[in-house]
């Protein structure tokens, strides 16, 4: 039911034309004296204690229940506020010259150029480049450029950097020159918000005791934040029909999730997959988005800075979109508009050498690669 409130005001009025009311002469009420203080007094106290029993209304419900009071309500059900999550991608080692052997060992140090984001080379063995005895990734002789991954050491969208800010190296390294990002980060997160946690607790209780779609998307969700998927029932990867058979492609913004994630969401599916049911966990196929087009600004405008604002909106919106989501040709130039008023005509626009959408399956996800703007 809703709660009536009253100020310090409402609080003092009242109890003055009580007293009025009642009294059988003349009291003095006046601002000062000490009856009208005794009032005032009254009133602080009860106002204290209404805002005593409100903070109490709120926590003890989960939709009005803030910061560490909903930590600990939905604590009671086994569920916990997701982290934040450190922006992570590749980055470019390169040299001017190739003529003998370098190394970029694992823990390099690199940073944005006013050093408000630094990064540090992590571990992949998968990387055809990698040494396991060096301890590092190899440039060897003849090679100039290597595309290395990289965390950054603070989780949060802080980590997050648009393509070539990060370009510095914390320090030297013996025949490496330069580093670059290549493609923007976008998928470090911060933690996860009042208004996500009671939506995922709501989502949890539906999900309890189901063996259903929802079930497994919760399972995957609640990994980490900034997680997107597709589920295809009964159908294998390769498009056979197969009955009882299903496959979750899953995504954390990068379009190359680590083997370790997919292997958390393969057993966190596990955990709530219906009975006899077998199924599969694949990272997504990247389909390369390549605009180009041509735009012309109005007098007053910086030209090149425009270009500059155009392609780094193009970039973020192809690299926003999740698995399966289409890229509309139509869509490149409300976004070069949208991207500045001094935008006042965008032409000659070609995405991947032709005029039509670009389109993904439910396996695949497009990413920028070179985005063209003149």
């Amino acid at each position: 039911m809703a709660i009536t409130t009253k100020s310090f005001t409402d609080l003092v009025r009242g109890q003055v034309t009580a007293i009025q009311g009642s009294a059988k002469s003349l009291v003095d009420l006046t601002i000062g004296s000490i009856l009208r203080s005794l009032i005032e007094a009254n009133a602080s106290v009860t106002l204290w204690l209404q805002g005593l029993i409100l903070a109490l209304l709120a926590t003890t419900r989960a939709s009005t229940s803030t910061s560490s009071d909903l930590d600990s309500w939905v604590a009671d059900y086994g569920l916990t506020r997701l982290v934040a999550v450190a922006a992570s991608g590749q980055v470019t080692f390169s040299r001017f010259t190739n003529t003998s052997q370098a190394i970029v060992p694992v823990g390099t140090g690199v940073q944005t150029a006013d050093s408000s984001s630094k990064y540090a080379v992590t571990l992949d063995t998968t990387n055809t480049a990698y040494s396991a005895s060096l301890g590092g990734y190899v440039l060897a002789v003849g090679v100039s450029i290597i595309n290395i991954p990289v965390l950054a050491l603070v989780a949060g969208i802080a980590g997050n950097a648009q393509a070539l800010q990060i370009n510095t190296l914390t320090t030297a390294i013996s025949g490496v020159d330069t580093v670059s990002n290549a493609i923007t980060f976008i998928n470090g997160a911060d933690a996860e918000k009042d208004a996500a946690l009671r939506l995922r607790f709501i989502a949890y209780l539906t999900s309890l005791s189901k063996a259903t779609k929802n079930a497994v998307g919760y399972a995957i969700t609640s990994l980490q934040q900034g997680l997107n998927y597709t589920l295809t029932e009964n159908f294998t990867y390769g498009g056979v029909a197969q009955m009882g058979y299903f496959y979750v492609v899953v995504d954390d913004g990068t379009g190359t999730p680590s083997g370790t994630l997919l292997t958390n969401v393969s057993n966190s599916i596990e955990a709530v997959r219906p009975v006899t049911s077998t199924f599969g966990v694949f990272s997504p196929v990247i389909v390369t988005a390549n605009p180009v087009m041509v735009i012309t600004t109005d007098v007053g405008y910086d030209h090149l800075t425009l270009v500059g604002l155009v392609g780094t909106a193009i970039t973020k919106y192809i690299n926003s979109l999740p698995l399966g989501a289409s890229l509309t040709y139509s869509r490149l130039a409300q976004i070069a508009y949208e991207a500045s008023v001094g935008v006042i005509n965008v032409s000659s626009i070609t995405l991947n050498g032709g005029t039509a959408d670009l389109t993904a399956t439910n396996k695949q996800i497009i990413k920028s690669g070179t985005v063209t703007v003149s």
